[in-house]
């Protein structure tokens, strides 16, 4: 294989599928080169919040980016439907970040700076969700933070770009990247291929890359064990959520529940202690989850950065190379603004100033910032 394209994509998680996605409808000639099957890593083992929300407690560029980017999905429900025939199955309910203590109190009452977040009572609490666990002193009740199906969002990304003219490889790894003056060579386990513009879309593993085209940036996994159960018997139609743990309800009937913070840990099967912890905790927001039957369990890898935030942008010396990579826990959410942002950048449209300079691969970064 030796072929041509306008922009090579590495990595066909959700992040890389909606950049390629995003490219092929503006007619941009591209391809995408993952190493095993295309949303199967990290993306496969996302519960598919679309916290904007749930992972901000006050305004600033993050949040007005994965805001920016919670916006898109509404378009893009009827969009990818229409253009690849899939259901990116949406749920509605919205979340409840719950409160169990005074500080948890305080601290979410604080979220009233953001739009759309709502105090609750303890009693309106239960009367939306009566099956909720004892003990509650309120909640934030967060109407847009619905939630959606990770791999159904990727596959319908992929295919929407297939459909636009993108090539797709999996089980292709990338080995190589050779930076050159008229073309890029990438170089992969099924051949050779040249582009103008390359985008790193690797998740944890786009390190290696950083690395061989001389940015000196660490990716850290952070493991996150879930499990699923099947939910028979009681309603739940809102996400439940407490200290970054989470009941996600499923229109399959279906809960997905999760998730474990594990640093540093590169294995990829859950293990027995990890789900017996978000078994435990998931109990005390629903306990009528230990009559319930298991459906099975899982592990992926998030993308942690120095500072928290993605790598979106281009190279320091080396434009027509970029990034998109190190979204952590918000690959879901980030994912239709990442490919809208990108895909500016390699067509010179305008992008916000604010989010360059917030996700550019050579900020200044503050370990916890």
């Amino acid at each position: 294989m030796k072929k041509r394209y306008d922009t090579i994509v590495v990595g066909g998680g959700i992040i890389g599928a909606s950049i390629a996605y995003h490219l092929a409808k503006a007619g941009i000639k591209t391809a995408v080169f993952e190493s095993g099957q295309i949303g199967q890593k990290a993306t496969g083992a996302a519960a598919g919040m679309l916290g904007a929300h749930a992972e901000c407690d006050k305004p600033g560029t993050f949040f007005e980016f994965a805001r920016a980017s919670q916006q898109a999905y509404k378009r893009l429900i009827a969009e990818l439907k229409q253009t690849s025939g899939i259901d990116i199955k949406r749920h509605n309910g919205g979340i409840l970040k719950l409160a169990f203590s005074e500080s948890d109190r305080e601290r979410l009452m604080k979220m009233g700076e953001l739009d759309s977040a709502e105090w609750l009572s303890a009693e309106e609490v239960y009367e939306k969700e009566p099956y909720a666990g004892k003990g509650i002193l309120g909640a934030n009740f967060i109407q847009d933070d619905v939630h959606v199906e990770p791999v159904s969002v990727c596959r319908a990304f992929a295919k929407g770009a297939r459909m636009a003219g993108a090539d797709i490889f999996e089980f292709a790894p990338v080995i190589s990247i050779e930076p050159g003056s008229g073309a890029h060579v990438v170089t992969t386990a099924a051949g050779k291929a040249e582009a103008e513009h390359v985008v790193i879309a690797s998740g944890v593993w786009s390190g290696v890359f950083f690395k061989q085209l001389g940015l000196n940036k660490r990716f850290y996994p952070v493991k996150g064990e879930c499990l699923s159960v099947w939910n028979d018997g009681i309603p739940l139609t809102r996400t439940l959520y407490h200290d970054h743990c989470y009941i996600v309800p499923r229109h399959s009937g279906k809960l997905v529940i999760g998730a474990t913070m594990k640093p540093g840990d590169w294995s990829e099967q859950p293990e027995l202690g990890g789900i017996e912890a978000v078994i435990k905790k998931a109990k005390t927001m629903l306990p009528e989850i230990e009559n319930m039957k298991i459906d099975q369990c899982w592990a992926g890898l998030r993308p942690e950065t120095e500072d928290g935030n993605p790598y979106i942008g281009r190279h320091p010396e080396n434009t027509r190379i970029l990034f998109a990579a190190g979204h952590f826990r918000n690959g879901i959410l980030l994912a239709p603004a990442t490919g809208e942002m990108i895909t500016n950048m390699i067509l010179d449209r305008p992008v916000d100033q604010t989010w360059q300079e917030a996700f550019k691969a050579d900020r200044k970064e503050a370990v916890g910032g």
